[in-house]
């Protein structure tokens, strides 16, 4: 069960960082290095400054091998009382190596099925997943919809571990 971030009167195709179906997928344990509030459900992550422990958004210089995976949004946290999620710094997040998980897009981003995936690695749009590699890096993945709400269906592919 995801932590419920949007409500509307129409059913949306998914949330960001929703698990899609109950094909093979794995998902681990990683604390979050980034600050507060700077991750997000369904945003693409690096390796941290312990790798295999630690997880934080992407920056320039990046690269393909220090890919983890994307975060989950599955029974780890709960509206604060100020009514939003917050991921905030030291708590742990699960984050999906290989499956297919609804990704946050970046500004703009329209995906069609079939596109291969890059993660943004700088801006304001860093962690979030493009269809071209301009300054971005290229990730084992297609995307399987096009855009909505700012999201898109991706199927990750087992990433190569450094």
């Amino acid at each position: 069960m995801s932590a419920q971030t949007v409500y509307r009167f129409s059913t949306p195709i998914g949330q960001a960082g929703g698990i899609y179906d109950l094909a093979p997928y794995e998902v681990n344990s990683f604390m979050n290095e980034s600050a507060d509030g700077a991750l997000k459900f369904g945003m693409g992550v690096v390796q941290g400054s312990q790798p295999g422990k630690g997880i934080a958004v992407p920056a320039s210089g990046a690269t393909a091998a220090k890919f983890e995976g994307i975060v989950t949004n599955r029974r780890t946290s709960e509206n604060a009382m100020f009514g939003g999620v917050e991921l905030n710094q030291h708590i742990t997040v699960g984050v999906m190596r290989y499956g297919r998980i609804y990704g946050l897009l970046a500004a703009n981003e329209e995906p069609a099925y079939g596109d291969p995936v890059y993660l943004v690695i700088s801006g304001n749009d860093a962690g979030c997943f493009a269809k071209t590699s301009t300054n971005n890096v290229a990730v084992k993945g297609v995307f399987l919809s096009g855009a909505q709400d700012g999201i898109a269906l991706i199927e990750l592919f087992h990433q190569a571990q450094a």
